[in-house]
């Protein structure tokens, strides 16, 4: 992987109309702090992003309800991944004697996940797979369901309002399943998998060779819920990789480590003025 040129390509504004910040083959941008956290539970993936000397009609823009940003980061020469979409949810600006740094944070699916309530009524004998489904329509993502989910049949009919994430939460918990709202390249997606288990079938490689840093450090992680194993991993560092994500499998290769591993968390962090960015994952083994 080329470690070198790197880019990002931020915009902001409402929906997908709104201002647009790059960095360029000249190296001539605003300069940008970002860092992104993804966890595996169901709370929403957050960012927070920091841009040097915006104008005052962009400053504006950010504060605007439901304004939406979406950050790209990468390589030249690469495809540039979308690392975060989501909403703004708090702004700050800060000004010294020559420069001014806004600071903001972000949710991913905060609308979705906020705003969605539901209705469902269905007279007769209804599968969980089914429920999950018309959940996912009314938030307006797409249900991304792993191959080996398991559902069950729910005798004498079903009906609720409320909450979708509440809904959610009844209709996974019953079929011991997980949930997670997201948004990729393609638009929301609601994630379907049993726990401990990945979505996607792709394995990464993470070697030296591929951008991991450094020694991997062994970690006990505690079980997720009341009556869970606790559960053994790696805490591994490399530079920055917008392909992999949550609950992907990987395949760490180190001289102290070589195993299949699932993604817990990442934190992506960089800054286009100083250091290198990186992520910094938690891998357990599944």
């Amino acid at each position: 992987m080329q470690q070198f040129h790197r880019e990002y390509k931020l915009s902001f504004g409402a929906g997908e109309i709104g201002t647009l910040v790059t960095a360029n083959k000249n190296g001539d941008a605003l300069r940008i702090s970002f860092n992104v956290q993804k966890n595996d539970d169901e709370q929403p993936d957050t960012a927070k992003i920091s841009l040097w000397n915006l104008s005052p009609q962009n400053i504006a823009t950010l504060n605007e309800d439901d304004c939406v940003v979406t950050l790209h980061a990468g390589y030249r020469g690469e495809f540039l991944p979308m690392i975060f979409k989501g909403i703004v949810t708090y702004t700050e600006t800060i000004d010294d004697e020559s420069d001014h740094e806004t600071y903001f944070e972000a949710q991913d699916c905060r609308v979705e996940l906020r705003d969605t309530y539901v209705s469902l009524s269905y007279a007769e004998t209804v599968n969980t797979r089914q429920i999950i489904i018309d959940i996912a329509a009314q938030m307006g993502l797409a249900p991304n369901i792993s191959h080996n989910a398991e559902f069950h049949d729910i005798p004498k009919g079903y009906s609720y309002i409320g909450p979708a994430r509440m809904a959610l939460d009844s209709a996974c918990a019953s079929s011991a399943l997980r949930w997670k709202a997201e948004t990729d390249q393609s638009g929301g997606i609601l994630h379907i998998k049993k726990n401990r288990d990945s979505s996607k079938q792709e394995v990464y490689v993470l070697s030296a060779e591929s951008g991991l840093i450094g020694t991997p450090k062994k970690i006990t992680y505690g079980g997720d819920t009341e009556g869970t194993a606790m559960q053994t991993g790696w805490e591994v560092e490399y530079f920055l990789n917008g392909e992999i994500g949550i609950s992907d499998f990987v395949k760490l290769d180190s001289r102290k480590v070589s195993g299949y591993f699932r993604v817990k968390t990442i934190d992506m962090t960089g800054d286009n003025i100083e250091g290198d960015w990186l992520c910094k994952a938690t891998l357990l083994e599944n």
